[in-house]
Order: C-alpha cells, then structure tokens, then sequence
C-alpha cells in the first residue's frame, strides 16, 4: 500500500476513534420491526428507554429485517443461522455480550460496536447495526442497545 492510498482509505477502527470517549449513550428498546408497503425497505424501530423516549427508524435490508425480527420473537430457524452460530460460539468460549453501541451515524450509515467481556477481558469489536441488534437480542438475557446522544440529537 502506498503512501497515497493510505491517506484515502478509511477502515471502520479509524471511524470509532472518532467517537468522543466521554459520549454519553442512552438505553433504547428495540420496539418493532416494520415493513409498510409500498416502502421499498423495512425498519428496525428503537426508542429511548426513558424520558424524553426519542426514537429512530433505521431502514435495513429485508434480510437483516428478519433475522431481528425472529430474535426479536424469540425464534430460531430450523438451521442455525449465521447469527445464531454466532451467538453459540460466544457461549461456548464463555464470552458474554455486554451491550451493542450506535456509536455514530454518518450519510445515512450508523456505526456501531459491540462491547464483549470474556476470561480474558473486555474487547469492543466494530460491527453493523444490524448484525450487533441480532446478536444482543439472542442473548439469555437480552443485551443493552446504548446509543450515543450526539446520534440522537441529529435527529431531534
């Protein structure tokens, strides 16, 4: 890789470094997960858990749509899903989800992380949205959706 190319290569590590240390995030439900026709995408419904119950829509792909929803619902397929191998590999190494973070949103993009405590210590990982809400909600006890405030306050 050459000088110049490193300069416009932005990886997901060097966007969480943005996030301000100091964020404060607020607990938000995963309420629904909709999909009104003729919209051409479904979405995933967050809403603060406390006053003053801000809320997010966040448009996903159908397929990221689903597998919320089946976690949402408690609801397994019939094979596991990456998802739930995902999930399984975790419990089985003895790693437990503390919490996914919205830690940014950006031309329509929100970023995410999730916070992760093994025998070894805790590690935050990057991840989708999408990817991190299934997980946590899949958990024995569901994990925590944080959100940063500074993303709430874009939309409020």
């Amino acid at each position: 890789m050459t000088d110049e190319n490193a300069s416009t290569e932005i990886s997901s590590d060097d966007v969480l470094a943005e996030v301000d240390e100091y964020e404060t995030f607020r607990v938000m439900n995963v309420v629904s997960v909709t999909y009104l026709l003729p919209e051409p995408h479904p979405e995933i419904n967050l809403q603060e858990a406390e006053a003053p119950f801000r809320s997010l829509a966040v448009t996903v792909a159908l397929p990221d749509a689903q597998a919320i929803a089946m976690a949402l619902e408690g609801r397994s397929s019939p094979r596991p899903s990456t998802h739930e191998l995902f999930v399984s590999t975790l419990q089985g190494v003895n790693v437990d989800v503390i919490a996914v973070r919205i830690v940014k949103q950006e031309l329509g993009v929100y970023y995410a992380e999730l916070d992760l405590m093994s025998p070894r210590g805790q590690v935050t990982i990057p991840c989708r949205l999408t990817d991190g809400l299934a997980i946590a909600l899949r958990q024995v006890v569901p994990a925590p959706v944080l959100c940063a405030e500074s993303v709430l306050q874009q939309h409020f």
